[in-house]
């Protein structure tokens, strides 16, 4: 039991840090990007992300051989975020007059991307979620709130920052 609530222990700092050096990073931290995330500081995010999961759900060998595909799923929609944030960013930046057709169009297919993605994920986790004991059934399910939690805090913050900055422009 002990090495349980340790191992949740680190998990949970963790899946912390990243937010608190988001919060807490100096100029001097920062990505050239206005703070936003490199590939390479991208990477290590995801590879926290996955590592935070696989500790808390202390695999056995057996289940071991099933956390491949739910690992090359993670990094998959990972990437694919990445890439439509960095599209994102890139439009944004050439400030172009907006046609809202397309702008439908690209956002449906994005949609379309992200659900696949979250398809193949879902496929990915079936065969390892059965075979998870109900203790890392539990484990699983206290990493994944703390994971909402912070993406929950992370979206809070960013909607403040967006209202700061409406209201400088008065």
């Amino acid at each position: 039991m002990r090495k349980q609530t340790i191992a949740m222990m680190a998990a949970m700092f963790m899946v912390g840090a990243p937010a608190a050096y988001a919060q807490g990073a100096s100029g001097a931290d920062v990505s050239q990007e206005n703070g936003k995330l490199n590939p390479t500081e991208f990477k290590i995010l995801t590879d926290i992300r996955v590592g935070v999961i696989k500790i808390a759900l202390q695999l056995t060998p057996d289940q071991q051989k099933l956390w491949p595909a739910v690992e090359d799923a993670i990094r998959a929609r990972a990437e694919a975020r990445y890439r439509r944030l960095a599209t994102l960013r890139d439009r944004t930046a050439q400030g172009r007059e907006i046609d809202p057709v397309q702008l439908y169009r690209e956002r449906a297919d994005a949609l379309m991307e992200r659900a696949a993605g979250l398809k193949k994920l879902a496929d990915a986790w079936q065969p390892l979620y059965q075979s998870l004991t109900p203790d890392q059934k539990m484990r699983l399910g206290l990493v994944t709130a703390r994971a909402l939690e912070g993406l929950r805090g992370a979206l809070e913050d960013r909607r403040m920052e967006m209202y700061d900055e409406d209201d400088s422009d008065f």
